[in-house]
């Protein structure tokens, strides 16, 4: 990583450290990766996420775990629609292997002086009879205990929720990890759902026989960074994916993404956990390092309509006369016009920008203007995103911005103070010198 790349990260990183302080995210990591050389490491990370003010529940994988318990005793489960029928003869070492993994957690947790706790958050009820099968012991999350929770949180303590659940009479239920990590998330209202897996999310293997769908952003070693709900959707529907484990794998976890973007959870990130210091950039970093997928909160910005150009000329002149934009007749929008887009809300624009094409790998955010009234929503940043996605949808290296008074709120958004000189051939030859704007770059590589 160069120093600049670096520098980069940094900044990043404390704007995303601003932005989630306070919130709660549920982590559901497979219990393998306990096992793994890299746990303490991840750990590690996790601890610092707490540290840093965001409250963290963690809802550990146990099926793994409960096999090897099960093989010991020479036990055989049955499973119905790929759920285990989970037995009187079972439940025991069920339980024990639940509590097991979960207190590998509160020992990781420690190692950091992270204070964490094992609780009977999960109200259970009995799966019952599937199929005319009695799946006995095996049950589904009826209540998670959403005060009990959030004042385990409030006090900086971690919660973990082992894999068991219990009915209001005390009877004890095997729930399945993913869906107490689905309702806690639900129930607390959890900004972010992180999945941290033992394995990529989709591998090379994986895809030899996917065609995926073009308008799924990938980076140049395959690695899909973000899925909107109907190309997750169109993902699952393909039907013609290697079989196996590994199939089953990467399909439950996105099915538990879709469910949980469908229940309100904003973003739902699926990483490798092997990999060293994964977590950490997935949450403080623009091109993570798993896969998100998450709701499109931006369906409202799109292509300017001829219609509006007066509306968005009557939306910068505040701007103008502030002098912080330059003046734009309706030719000049007309003429670019396949390079501006909208928010609109509620039949209203109520901000707007343009990306317009510099060459040589670069682009520039402009003519970007909000509606006062409208300050205290984040309409210019959520455009700003906007367009930052479509630039690197576009294969742009870098996207800049010239400003005479604002970059300190592009500071705050990952860019940096950069030189004229930066700017590419044909900007630098119509750059106003007299107007004096300073130049701020995002690198999107």
């Amino acid at each position: 990583m160069s120093l600049r790349a670096g520098i980069d990260f940094v900044r990043e990183a404390f704007r995303y450290q601003n932005r989630f302080a306070g919130s709660t995210m549920v982590f559901k990591i497979d219990y393998p990766l306990t096992e793994d050389p890299g746990f303490a490491y991840l750990m590690r990370d996790l601890s610092l996420l707490v540290k840093s003010g965001i409250k963290a529940a963690v809802v550990p994988g146990c099926s793994e775990r409960i096999d090897a318990a099960l093989k010991a005793q020479s036990i055989v489960s049955q499973y119905i629609g790929g759920e285990r029928i989970t037995t009187k003869e079972a439940l025991p070492f069920v339980e024990t292997a639940a509590f097991h993994a979960a207190s590998r957690f509160i020992t990781g947790l420690s190692a950091s002086r992270v204070d964490a706790v094992i609780g009977n958050f999960v109200r259970a009820r009995a799966r019952g009879v599937i199929d005319g099968v009695d799946m006995q012991f095996t049950g589904g999350v009826d209540k998670i205990y959403t005060a009990s929770l959030s004042r385990v949180l409030d006090f900086e303590i971690t919660p973990v929720l082992p894999c068991i659940g219990w009915s209001p009479a005390g009877k004890a239920y095997n729930v399945p990890s993913d869906e107490i990590a689905f309702a806690a998330s639900q129930a607390l209202g959890a900004i972010k759902l992180i999945i941290v897996s033992d394995g990529p999310f989709l591998s090379p293997k994986d895809c030899l026989n996917l065609t995926l769908p073009p308008s799924i952003e990938r980076d140049k070693n395959g690695r899909i960074i973000r899925l909107r709900p109907h190309e997750a959707e169109t993902l699952l529907a393909l039907s013609h994916f290697n079989d196996g484990c590994a199939a089953e794998r990467w399909t439950g976890r996105l099915s538990l993404a879709l469910r949980a973007i469908e229940a309100g959870v904003e973003r739902v990130h699926i990483i490798d956990g092997r990999e060293e210091g994964a977590l950490l950039r997935e949450i403080y970093s623009n091109l993570g390092s798993g896969t998100m997928v998450y709701a499109d909160e931006q369906d409202s910005i799109r292509p300017i309509r001829n219609c509006e150009i007066a509306d968005v000329i009557h939306l910068m002149e505040p701007f103008v006369q502030k002098d912080i934009l330059l003046r734009r007749r309706a030719v000049d929008i007309q003429e670019k016009k396949d390079d501006y887009v909208v928010l609109e809300i509620d039949g209203s624009i109520r901000a707007c920008a343009a990306l317009h094409d510099w060459g040589e790998g670069q682009c520039e955010i402009a003519a970007l203007a909000s509606d006062a009234a409208f300050a205290d929503m984040g309409l210019g940043a959520r455009i700003v995103d906007h367009l930052i996605d479509k630039a690197r949808k576009k294969r742009f290296k870098r996207v800049f911005v010239l400003t005479t008074r604002t970059g300190d709120w592009f500071e705050a958004r990952g860019f940096f103070q950069d030189s004229v000189d930066s700017l590419p051939s044909k900007k630098r030859a119509v750059y106003n010198k007299a107007r004096g704007s300073k130049v701020f770059s995002l690198n999107l590589e």
